[in-house]
């Protein structure tokens, strides 16, 4: 039984010197207020951390405190006290020892809690105390996301039968679903809710679920590379379920399991409202899944995106023009749509008209009308570029150019007057022009309506919490291919902390290779010359290709050479030896 010592919490704190008098009095009149304890009051006034006040109670109540960062804690006792135990009572075993289980929790004087595990495991409990959010991703890190629910799951007969929940969960209004709402939903949709709300607070754009003969992968891509989610060792016997689950959400047919299928539906988790994309794919060991999150409401200003002061010069002098070609090319996932609706969030000044066709609509824009290709009636890019025309607009923007037709047609739009943007699916700027020269359109074509090709990548940023400086070594590439001298050039790496999931990174932002069409440039593409002999061209004329950019960024100590390095391909030795220095 835990026994109190005789000593007020509030005089204990001042005489520790954790808070003044005044706090004391000022928690006192919160909790008259609002009830509970002085501490917690204190905690939520901002003047008393929770680990500070953890440790008093801890001392108070002549138990352990314990800090689970750095804590073993024991498989036996892990698997002595079930998921849905520990996730109903908050509580997390740490070691089992001759029939005593030792458990952390965040507030020791819910004595039933206590009392309620004696009777379940049959066994000595005994407390310790840890900071709750310590707690629950003790739980994850442990049992698994959703281990829980998948233990309900194990005990309802209806939810191991695929689609046994029918058509009643489908999205036909496309409203969002409250991911955070536990209170009517069944064990499966609650793991599957889980899952997403796991990937939308670790800030994931993309939610693989891939079957293998003998397990089931979760994997999250978090700023452009793949982790994997901590899941229950049992979810394989649960795979068709949890593949049912998602088919419902996104309207598709939970009877078809061999070919693919493609759906949408959107949630709410925390303040956010997510557009997810969904696409299933038939393998030999089950359906795979993938779900792409999508915000609908955020736009980001040029500034922002990671455009240096030269290149942001070249694309806002390319922008003031009143028609002809801007494509921005980039493998999947390198951010082009994201740039291409900055660049109309800057253009769209209300008096001219703006019509885009996509695929899909990745961002909700005011004051512009977006169209969503629908192959599956006709409503192609060609057929949609069309039909645009017939609404007057000024400013057009093409998802992709993926054939010759929508190339020909973009093209013609632009040399009736329109400015279009579009992207295109090469590994620089200068191989958009080999792309469209191969695609079958006639050079004269192309040098007059392309007014500039924008080739980007995403770098991620070290993260600020971790932050520090890398070893002199580091900077040596940096200082052979820049110019700058190596002693002078400072770099930077992330040591890793819980912000960033002990990666050393938070966040992304752009590196860009602009490439203006020149006079000779266009003479170049009239000649069919290689994109060789191109980037030689402009590089002599100012472009700075996609690694040099990213030298600019390792300079600022944005990001790290390795993280360039990753994202960008070796250039030619004769490229390099052109490079000029630039600016710091």
């Amino acid at each position: 039984m835990v026994r109190k010592k005789e000593y007020r919490i509030g005089a204990e704190l001042v005489k520790r010197g954790l808070i003044t008098s005044e706090q004391v009095q000022e928690g006192l009149q919160v909790q008259a207020r609002t009830g509970g304890y002085l501490g917690r009051a204190l905690v939520k006034l901002g003047y008393l951390r929770e680990a500070d006040l953890l440790r008093v109670l801890a001392d108070q109540l002549s138990v352990q405190y314990v800090d689970l960062k750095n804590c073993d804690i024991q498989e036996a006792a892990i698997k002595k006290v079930p998921a849905k135990f520990a996730t109903h009572y908050r509580l997390i075993p740490i070691r089992l020892e001759r029939n005593v289980l030792t458990i952390c929790v965040s507030d020791p004087l819910e004595m039933g809690t206590v009392d309620d595990l004696r009777t379940l495991l049959n066994c000595e409990v005994k407390l310790a105390i840890s900071d709750e959010a310590g707690i629950l991703e003790a739980i994850k890190k442990h049992y698994g996301i959703g281990a829980s629910a998948l233990e309900q799951v194990a005990t309802e007969e209806t939810a191991r039968t695929s689609g046994s929940s029918g058509n009643s969960g489908m999205n036909q209004t496309m409203e969002a679903l409250d991911v955070e709402d536990r209170s009517k939903d069944a064990s499966m949709i609650r793991f599957v809710n889980q899952i997403l709300l796991e990937a939308s607070e670790s800030r994931a754009t993309d939610i693989h679920i891939e079957p293998f003969e003998d397990e089931i992968k979760v994997r999250y891509r978090i700023d452009g590379i793949l982790y994997d989610a901590k899941i229950p060792p049992n979810l394989k016997q649960f795979q068709s379920s949890i593949v049912s689950r998602i088919k419902i959400m996104a309207n598709l047919n939970i009877a078809e399991h061999r070919l693919p299928q493609d759906g949408r539906f959107k949630i709410r988790a925390k303040v956010n409202e997510l557009d997810l994309r969904v696409s299933i794919l038939p393998t030999p060991y089950g359906e795979s899944v993938n779900i792409r999150l999508l915000t609908t409401n955020i736009f980001y200003g040029l500034e922002k995106i990671g455009f240096s002061q030269g290149n942001l010069s070249m694309l806002e002098s390319v922008l003031k023009k009143p028609h002809g070609i801007i494509f921005l090319t980039g493998p999947t996932g390198s951010g082009k749509t994201t740039t291409l609706y900055a660049c109309l969030n800057k253009i769209n000044d209300h008096q001219r008209k703006i019509i885009t066709i996509e695929d899909p609509i990745e961002y909700q824009m005011k004051d512009i009308t977006q169209i969503q290709v629908q192959p599956k009636i006709g409503l192609t890019f060609s057929s949609g570029l069309r039909s645009m025309l017939r609404h007057d607009p000024d400013i057009m923007m093409v998802g992709e150019v993926r054939d010759t037709e929508t190339a020909e047609i973009t093209i013609r739009v632009a040399l009736t007057g329109h400015l279009v943007f579009s992207t295109l699916h090469t590994n620089d700027a200068p191989g958009g022009i080999a792309r469209l020269l191969d695609m079958g359109v006639e050079p004269f074509l192309v040098v007059s309506s392309v007014e500039c090709i924008i080739a980007q990548r995403l770098v991620r940023l070290i993260c600020s919490h971790c932050k520090e400086k890398a070893p002199v070594g580091r900077g040596m590439l940096l200082g052979n291919l820049t110019g700058v001298e190596l002693s002078k050039a400072i770099t930077y790496r992330g040591a890793g902390c819980e912000k960033c999931g002990h990666t050393g990174y938070s966040g992304r932002t752009a590196i860009h290779e602009v490439l203006l069409m020149s006079d000779k440039v266009r003479e170049l593409c009239l000649a069919r010359s290689s994109s060789t002999d191109i980037r030689r061209q402009a590089t002599k004329e100012g472009m700075k290709s996609l690694r040099e950019d990213g030298w600019g960024k390792v300079v600022q100590g944005l990001t790290t050479v390795d993280e360039v390095v990753r994202v960008t391909q070796e250039q030619t030795s004769s490229a390099l030896s052109s490079y000029q220095s630039f600016p710091v």
